[in-house]
């Protein structure tokens, strides 16, 4: 019999959104872009392998990142749809 070993997380970092918090994509000229997830004394800025290229990699993570942060709102919606603060 062969065991699978599970894969643990050796940290988590647990960024609660409080008042305020922002999101941000800032693309700029001479670099590749950089998101910023922004809760006030702690920022969390997402960037590229390289500052000057982007990979497949990259562009896969991107999309990634995106349809779960899309799956992310909606299930947030969903739950302050049914929460009496939807009112």
């Amino acid at each position: 019999m062969s065991r699978h070993r599970r894969s643990r997380a050796t940290s988590v970092i647990n960024l609660n959104t409080g008042h305020g918090p922002k999101a941000g994509n800032h693309p700029y000229p001479a670099r590749t872009p950089v998101l910023m997830l922004d809760f006030g004394a702690t920022s969390v800025l997402v960037t590229t392998t390289a500052s000057d290229q982007v990979t497949a990699s990259d562009v896969d993570f991107a999309r990634q990142l995106a349809s779960e942060a899309h799956a992310f709102a909606i299930s947030v919606e969903r739950m302050f749809l049914r929460s009496p603060d939807a009112g």
